[in-house]
């Protein structure tokens, strides 16, 4: 009987906060990085002896522009061909003001998506699925969930070790210091973790890459 290649190895989840990471795509090329591969990606993160268990992907849909949503979701189901976990949150509707003219305009927040990525990482790491814990964030928030790996660790007796990656362009004290180790996201890196044009999905479905993301 074979060992299994995955136990015999560490194991990496790969939790990416979808807005963050898309932020630090557009400061870093405009459009033309946002069809990315996060298996890929997550694939040449990984060291030797590593092995990767899971990739997930946390968002909410957009709202207020049905060509945005289009092109969101047809890169969602891109992923999930590829096997990536997507977790969707929401936008929740709210009203601005300004001090100076009292003029008001709808705008929108997103909620969930970073309380679904921190209950991921906790969930995953207390369930002994994971032995490193790759963050692609710069979100401070997201310390509360590196805190509470360390609690969980206290009590398992076991260590996790929490690493961050830093989209392009975008940094965080705080997750620097609740992290062992933490690195920018490369252009090259991106660049080579790009999906091909046409990805085949499920049932014979194909999803193009967006015209307006070249």
């Amino acid at each position: 009987m074979r060992d299994n290649p995955i136990a015999a190895s560490v194991r990496v989840g790969v939790y990416v906060d979808g807005f963050n990471l898309y932020y630090g795509l557009r400061f870093l090329g405009g459009r033309r990085y946002l069809w990315l591969d996060l298996h890929a990606l997550a694939d040449r993160l990984l060291k030797p002896a590593q092995a990767l268990t899971v990739v997930r992907y946390f968002t909410a849909p957009v709202r207020g522009e049905p060509r945005a949503l289009a092109r969101q979701q047809t890169y969602q189901a891109a992923l999930q061909s590829r096997g990536v976990d997507v977790v969707l949150g929401r936008f929740q509707e709210q009203w601005a003001r300004c001090r100076r003219c009292g003029q008001s305009w709808r705008t929108y927040e997103e909620k969930q998506s970073d309380a679904a990525l921190a209950a991921s990482i906790v969930a995953d790491v207390a369930l002994g699925l994971v032995d490193v814990v790759l963050l692609v964030s710069a979100d401070s928030d997201l310390c509360a969930a590196m805190e509470a790996v360390r609690m969980v660790d206290a009590r398992t007796g076991v260590k996790t070790r929490l690493v961050t990656v830093f989209p392009p362009g975008r940094r965080s004290d705080g997750l620097r210091r609740a992290s062992d180790a933490w690195f920018p996201l490369g252009e090259a890196l991106i660049r080579q973790s790009q999906l091909p044009a046409l990805v085949p999905g499920r049932d014979g479905a194909v999803y193009h890459r967006p015209a307006h993301w070249s």
